[in-house]
């Protein structure tokens, strides 16, 4: 008689969200590959038995994607094409007693912080021997870096904190490991990513060290590219500057969320800074360094903002000439102070604000574009899409910013290498060339 064997676990996490998640997705992996447990991010083929979904609770639109997402897996489930399904994540770690109530065909929901218990469901150890090893879910030649974890900054619209916690500097000397392992399996371009970057180091070393880290990252061999996203502007560290400068393979990119343009509305926020003062530091940064590209993101519709706050905003934008901008609608999230003014921006207002800031911003961009028309860049190359060959300059982050195409018709570029791109034309985001 025939006893009938249990095939072994296959595991697939699902990632919503920010880099910072994609990162956590990415340690997740490492650590339950490193215990010999069959685990694949995002795979196409459904013949994976256990779900693991990363969610997002940055904002509603977030939320409802990270909703939809277990309910198609919970449905799963039910359906027996999964044996389980584990939630975790920034949405698992604010809501995770009311999701259990609403959705009780998850196993089990975890915080952001719970990755040795969601270990212990599969028999497996957290494996301190993997810090600084990670397997990378982003092509090879790319990597985010999380410098910190958590937030201590007390911006009123952002829920963060109560999802991150506190601000939480990773060591240096770990980045510096974790940074020669990528370089040593072909990653060429490292992403430093944090909640603030411009924090690290105060809890660990008590002074902001980013400028040290960024040169001891900058002296690893094989890293082509280091790039900055998400400093805070209200105590800008002006000295990484002078690292920009100092080392070559430092891109001249800087992401900046300033929020808004009206010293109402960013008191309002609790930003600890004014428009004024903005424009200062922003005048600073450029005559300092003339070539680096500024990259914001803007909230359209925080509450109380009139029309006069928002006019404000679309002047800030018409002025500052951003290379890179991003706009969101105002979320109106619990737990957070805003949460205690009235929402009382129509949603169609906040989406036609939104929608004139980025109108305004292609005509800005298209402007800067042809000023590109005839100069050369290295240009590191992602893809190959719809006939063309896909890049980015050093001012230019992977899946937000501007791309770089080169035709396939007659050219060969190998993805994940560089090479010199003479720009022939360009459009309100996009730039046209042919390698050099």
């Amino acid at each position: 008689m025939k006893t009938k064997t249990r095939k072994p676990d296959k595991v697939n996490i699902v990632t919503l969200g920010c880099s910072k998640n994609t990162v956590d997705s990415e340690n997740i992996l490492t650590q339950l590959r490193g215990n010999q447990i069959d685990a694949h991010h995002e795979q196409a083929a459904a013949n994976a038995n256990i779900i693991i979904i990363n969610t997002c609770g940055f904002i509603e639109n977030a939320k409802q994607e990270s909703i939809d997402t277990i309910l198609k897996y919970a449905q799963a489930k039910t359906e027996g094409l999964v044996d389980k399904v584990y939630v975790t994540g920034c949405l698992s770690e604010r809501y995770k007693d009311d999701l259990a109530r609403e959705i009780p065909e998850v196993d089990v929901y975890f915080g952001t912080r719970d990755l040795p218990k969601l270990l212990k469901k599969f028999k497996a150890d957290y494996k301190h021997e993997l810090v600084g090893e990670r397997l990378l879910t982003t092509p090879q030649h790319y990597a985010y870096l999380k410098i910190a974890e958590g937030c201590d900054r007390p911006c009123s619209f952002c829920a963060i904190p109560i999802m991150r916690g506190k601000h939480v500097s990773a060591p240096m000397e770990q980045l510096v490991l974790q940074a020669q392992n990528l370089a040593k399996h072909g990653t060429k371009e490292l992403i430093l990513i944090a909640q603030d970057l411009t924090y690290y180091g105060l809890d660990l070393y008590k002074k902001r060290n980013l400028s040290e880290l960024m040169a001891r990252l900058a002296e690893v061999e094989g890293i082509e590219w280091i790039r900055l996203q998400y400093a805070y502007p209200a105590g800008f560290p002006l000295d990484i500057l002078e690292v920009m400068a100092q080392y070559p393979n430092i891109c001249k990119y800087l992401d900046m969320p300033l929020q808004h343009g009206s010293t109402k509305i960013l008191q309002l926020m609790r930003r600890g800074i004014t428009r004024e003062k903005t424009e200062i530091l922003i005048d600073t940064i450029r005559q300092k360094m003339p070539e680096l590209a500024l990259r914001t993101t803007l909230i359209a519709g925080h509450p109380q903002e009139t029309e006069q706050d928002f006019e404000e905003m679309y002047t800030f934008v018409e002025k500052m000439r951003f290379d890179r901008l991003g706009i969101f609608t105002y979320s109106h999230e619990d737990q957070t102070h805003s949460f205690t003014m009235e929402d009382d921006v129509p949603e169609e207002v906040k989406q036609a604000r939104a929608d004139e800031i980025m109108e305004l911003q292609e005509g800005i961009s298209a402007e800067l574009n042809q000023t590109k028309i005839g100069k050369t860049f290295k240009v590191l190359f992602d893809r190959k899409e719809g006939g063309y060959f896909v890049g980015r300059t050093e001012y230019d982050s992977p899946e937000v910013d501007n791309e770089v195409l080169v035709s396939a018709e007659n050219q060969y570029i190998a993805l994940g290498s560089f090479a010199r791109v003479h720009i022939t034309e360009a459009t309100e985001f996009d730039l046209y060339g042919h390698v050099v």
